[in-house]
């Protein structure tokens, strides 16, 4: 994998080509031109769908170069299943646990009490779109869809559950024939440096991407749709900050490193996920930082792609709390076993919700229809402001991801500790 020697160059570079300064002075210039102009920031949506669309173009060979080449390398295959117990373990206990986190702070502060409104006035045609993609959203269409229709049709798909899976049987071959297949090792190997290249070159876009997503949110949607579900909005960032710094940051702690450090490391990633609204576009550069930190990149091809699907903090307290917000909204009283049985259908539903804008509107569709006479119309009450609680699920799926990556790698000792710390300093 190829690293950027000016990264380590031991001159600092000028503030203005920081690329987190560049990305944020984007974002304030595109707050601007949609508030004050709002018609013609419509129109630049195209430059943010387009970044997203070029960072999501190069992934599938980002993932399946690491991965393939990582197993390649393994001469004990058994420590494959180990890795991947441990992460999945990791998965279940913290996607669960930010569940719970957001029902308890839904039932606690109660957002929805005292709104009183009334479902049937409510416009179901502004979320037929969510609720029709929802029905395909079933637990057995999740796992069919890991399997792609071919081996190559899985590289040129949007699914990274079918790249890690084609990624995973040809790693497995490859390692059960190294001798024979070496050509085929060095060649990917090879192919690594181009494919990241390519990954350096496309981040340099990213201020041009941040600029138009962020000019077209508030040209459309503008600043003051904030303020009408503002204790919504208010308290699902306060649970993710809590959540972020109490648990993950304990959890970091325990694991011997500190999650401010992290934080700081990562914070380009942060910021243009912050910009784009999608987690998506900074897992190129956040698989390349994590081997940086000292992780093996056989756990960093194994956790960090499943982790996108199967470690999503933030979509998961969002599912909670926005399903009891739309109950108490609508008088909609539920018992403590609807309440329960809404998060273990979350649990499911929400496997597979990949790192993009809207997704998590898709999932929360899908699971309050499990509940018999949940007034699902509701969800209409939290469509306008979704997109600005998508920024803040992102960027929770995206820290999770993150830590659960260093922690397995050191459950696994495939964690060079003293490169860790060295880096975070």
């Amino acid at each position: 994998m190829e690293i950027n020697s000016a990264e380590h160059s031991p001159e600092k570079k000028p503030w203005y080509r920081l690329l987190y300064i560049q990305v944020i002075i984007a974002i304030v210039l595109g707050v601007m031109l949609g508030k004050y102009w709002p018609e013609p920031s419509i129109g630049l949506k195209i430059l943010g769908d387009g970044f997203v669309a070029l960072v999501k173009m190069i992934i599938a060979p980002v993932i399946f170069i690491t991965v393939s080449t990582g197993l390649a390398s393994m001469n004990n295959l058994a420590s494959v299943g180990r890795v991947t117990g441990k992460a999945m373990l990791y998965f279940i206990t913290f996607s669960t646990l930010a569940l719970v986190v957001g029902m308890v702070v839904a039932n606690v502060i109660q957002p929805g009490h005292g709104m009183n409104i009334d479902p049937s006035t409510l416009d179901p045609k502004s979320i037929q779109d969510y609720v029709s993609a929802s029905k395909e959203h079933s637990f057995s269409h999740f796992i069919m869809n890991i399997i792609p229709t071919s081996l190559l049709s899985s590289l040129t798909g949007d699914s990274i559950l079918q790249v890690l899976f084609v990624a995973i049987l040809f790693g497995v071959a490859l390692s059960m024939t190294q001798e024979k297949s070496r050509p085929v090792i060095d060649f990917l190997n090879a192919l690594s440096h181009p494919i990241f290249k390519i990954v350096s070159m496309l981040m340099k876009l990213a201020p041009i991407g941040a600029f138009g997503a962020m000019a077209f949110t508030v040209g459309k949607y503008g600043l003051d749709v904030l303020w009408n579900l503002i204790g919504l909005v208010g308290t699902f960032y306060l649970t993710a900050v809590l959540f972020v710094v109490v648990i993950l940051g304990t959890v970091a702690w325990y694991n011997k490193f500190n999650l401010f450090k992290l934080l700081r490391y990562i914070k380009d990633e942060l910021v243009l996920v912050l910009a784009t609204s999608s987690s998506e576009s900074a897992l190129p550069s956040l698989m390349t930082k994590l081997e940086r930190l000292g992780c093996s990149k056989q756990v960093v091809g194994l956790v960090v792609p499943t982790g996108y699907s199967f470690n999503l903090d933030g979509t998961n307290i969002y599912m909670t709390l926005a399903a009891l917000f739309i109950a108490q909204a609508c008088n909609f009283p539920l018992t403590i076993y609807e309440q329960v049985l809404l998060l273990l259908i979350a649990m499911l539903s929400s496997k597979g919700s990949a790192g993009v804008t809207g997704a998590g509107f898709i999932t929360l569709a899908a699971t309050l229809a499990v509940v018999k006479g949940f007034p699902v119309a509701g969800i209409a009450l939290i469509l306008g402001v979704d997109k600005f609680m998508s920024e803040c699920r992102a960027l929770t799926n995206f820290i999770g991801n993150a830590v659960a990556t260093l922690v397995v790698a050191r459950w696994d000792n495939q964690l060079d500790e003293e490169t860790l710390k060295r880096e975070l300093r």
